[in-house]
Parts: structure tokens; sequence; C-alpha cells
């Protein structure tokens, strides 16, 4: 099944992209579509256009914080875009995939359940499809130069642009014209809570990332990125952490909000809660019935999008603003359209056939449970044989470490360690 085309964008580290749509891969975990035209290949321009010139090898870094077994919006935006990657991308790009599980402990977390939230997180990234053949996948506190390069590149880091972040200060429910020395803030904020826009640009360049996808929340810390590679590279007369250079990278994605996946002014749909459809869907909300995970079972996915608020009308209609909840599952019917219609013209075809809210739950539940049967199975597969998901992130781990060392070497050697 082929889902609608979206119209988004890859950030490319220093945050220069062009639009590009592209239909989404099939979203069996199983099955890697091969046939399909690689947007890592060729320029979007017309045949006339002049050939681009041969580009470097490529690298890709994201990450996930593991906070629990994701949802159905962590799959669409980020993980079946991370699989989408890994099978469209030239041999020569490498990818890096990493449970960034340091970045979970600014907020603190019981450690039994971080533990297990670690190993449910890698076992996703298996289920959605994620190849330890073709990808590194990794916990991040694994791979101690993350945090090597962190606290180098905090020594020649600007507090002042660290304090107009906006993120710590939606973490603590602070205003955004919030300073850390302010009365309200100094008894809550906390050092790693503060700072660790550090460590995420230390992510980014201990691997030496060409291409970044950023969450639309996310884009102002690979920004800070750029700073750090600039103040570095400045400090020590150096250019060991390089701006890479300026093409584009294209290929088309849903959205999701902390995955580094940044969207592009053009029409893209978010995947909202089933409860309150004008917030995202999200882990932390407190009713369960707002979100869907990748391995609830058939009935359990009816159940939450029969609950799921609409309104009083009984009918289908694609208005995004009257009706928030309608539109939010025809974008999910839409996610999993084996022939790739949007939610618009799903919901222009469902008024005019007349049909009823009731029924258009059902079918939506039906998408949803089919779309994600081979994720839920592949999930329960991949925990169930014993040390499998240790080994292969313990298999990530070295060859993660074998990558940030390159970097570390000459980073070392700059500062005079």
């Amino acid at each position: 099944m082929v889902p609608s085309t979206r119209h988004t964008r890859l950030l490319q580290h220093p945050l220069r992209s062009l639009l590009w749509s592209h239909p989404h891969p099939s979203p069996r975990p199983h099955t890697h579509t091969t046939t399909q035209k690689s947007p890592f290949s060729s320029s979007p321009y017309s045949p006339s256009s002049s050939p681009l010139p041969a580009s470097p090898p490529q690298t890709i870094f994201s990450g996930i914080q593991p906070t629990g077994i994701p949802h159905l919006g962590n799959y669409l935006g980020a993980l079946r875009t991370w699989v989408n990657l890994q099978n469209t991308a030239p041999a020569t790009t490498k990818l890096f995939f990493s449970v960034v599980d340091l970045h979970a402990i600014t907020l603190f977390q019981r450690p039994e359940d971080l533990r297990r939230w670690r190993r449910e997180s890698l076992a996703s990234l298996l289920a959605c499809g994620i190849r330890e053949e073709r990808s590194v996948v990794f916990w991040q506190g694994k791979v101690s130069a993350h945090s090597e390069l962190m606290w180098i590149l905090s020594c020649t880091a600007s507090m002042g642009y660290l304090s107009r972040m906006t993120q710590w200060k939606s973490k603590l429910s602070l205003s955004d014209n919030t300073s850390p020395l302010d009365e309200s803030s100094k008894s809550k904020l906390k050092l790693g809570l503060f700072s660790y826009p550090v460590l995420q640009a230390a992510d980014i360049l201990v691997h030496r990332a060409t291409h970044v996808p950023v969450g639309e929340d996310q884009s102002q810390h690979l920004e800070f990125a750029r700073e750090c590679v600039t103040n570095f590279n400045h400090t020590y007369s150096c250019s060991h952490l390089v701006t890479p250079t300026d093409y584009s990278l294209y290929i088309s994605f849903t959205h999701i909000s902390y995955s580094w996946l940044t969207i592009s002014p053009a029409p893209t749909k978010r995947i909202m809660s089933l409860t309150t459809p004008s917030s995202k869907m999200s882990k932390s909300a407190p009713s369960p019935l707002s979100r869907i995970l990748i391995t609830d079972t058939p009935s359990t996915i009816t159940q939450k999008i029969s609950s799921a608020l609409t309104d009083s009308q009984n009918n289908v209609s694609w208005d995004p603003i009257s009706r928030p909840g309608v539109s939010n599952l025809l974008t999910l019917l839409s996610s999993f359209d084996e022939h790739g219609r949007s939610a618009q013209e799903l919901g222009e075809k469902l008024e005019k056939e007349g049909m009823g809210l009731g029924a258009f739950k059902k079918l939506v539940a039906g998408a949803v449970a089919d779309g994600l049967k081979g994720v839920r199975e592949e999930f329960e597969r991949v925990l169930a044989e014993e040390g499998y998901v240790e080994e292969v992130a313990r298999r990530g781990a070295v060859k993660a470490r074998e990558s940030a060392e390159e970097t570390m070497v000459l980073v070392r050697e700059a500062v005079g360690l």
C-alpha cells in the first residue's frame, strides 16, 4: 500500500533545501522497495538543465528518544521516513540511527523504565525495517565520543545563544522570554536540560553528518550546531568540523514533532491526538486513548478510533479548521491508502458517497490495523528473541565508535589533548 504524496523537505546541514514531492514507500517493514527512483541520484530540474557535479558521499544522522513504544505519529513521520532513506540512498551514503538515551535523562526517568524503553525503542527501529546490514543502529550512551565532543563544544558555545532556545522553556512550562537567571527558572532548570542542544550538536558533528532530518521544533537546534562549527573552527584556527557543501537532498516525508524532520511551507498533515485533535499525538498525553501505538492490536486500534473525538455531524468531509477530528482521521486513512490519495481527496470521495461517521471510523481502523500488522508482528518477534536487540546495539556501537573516533582524533589534536 502506498500512502499519499507529501510535500516536505529534509534540511541539509546547514539548513538549506528545496522542495520535492515523492511517494512514500510501503509501510510494511519487511518489504524493501527497490524499483522506486532514488531522490539521491538526480536533480529535480528539467532534462535540459546542466548536470550537477558529482557529490561527495553523504552521511545521515537521526535520533529518537526512548520514552516508550512509538506511536503512529512517530512511525509515519520518523521511522517510516528512515526506512525510506535507507532503501533509496546510494550505497555510498552512511546512515546512523540512534536511540538517544542521554537526551532522555534531561528530565528524570526511573532507571527500570529507561532500560525497558531503550530496548523497546531499538526494537521498534528494527521492526519498522531498519536493517543493521545497511544502517548503523546504536544506543547513544554506548558511544562516549558524543559526550566528549559535547564538552569540547560547550567550551566555545554561547550561553546567550542557549538561553534563547525555546525547548528548555517549553519543557518547564515557562514563557518564551524567560531567562535562565530569572527566579522562576533558577529552581527548575538543570544544567543538562539547558545545555542539551550542545549534545545534539555533538551527535551530528561527531559523525560528520551532511544531512540531518529535524523536527519543526528542532530546526533551531540545527542552526545552533552550525554555530558550534563556526565557533570551534574559529577558536582553533582549523576546519576539522566542516559545514557540508550546499546542494540539496530531495525526499518526501510525513510530519513528526521530535524526529528531526522539518516541514516546508507546502501543506503537510500532522498526526494529531485522537482525543484532542488540536494537539499533536504525544506519548506524554495523559489518556492512552489519545494515541495509537505501533504495537496495538486490531481490537485496540478499533477501540481508540471508535472513541476518537469528532463532531456532531454524521458525515465525512475534509475541513481541518472546522472539523479537526474528522480531518485527522482522514489523514490517517490517507497515510495507508493503497492508491496514494490525499486526505482531501478521500474526504471528497466519502462525502459524495454519504458515508456516516460510524462506518468511516471502521474504515480508518481497518486501514491502520492492516498497515501496522507487519510492524507489530516483527516487534514481537524481535523482542522475543533473547539477546538479539542487545547484540544489534553492540555491533552498532562498535561501528559508531569507529566513525566518531575519526572525528575525535582531529578534534583532540586541534585542542591540544
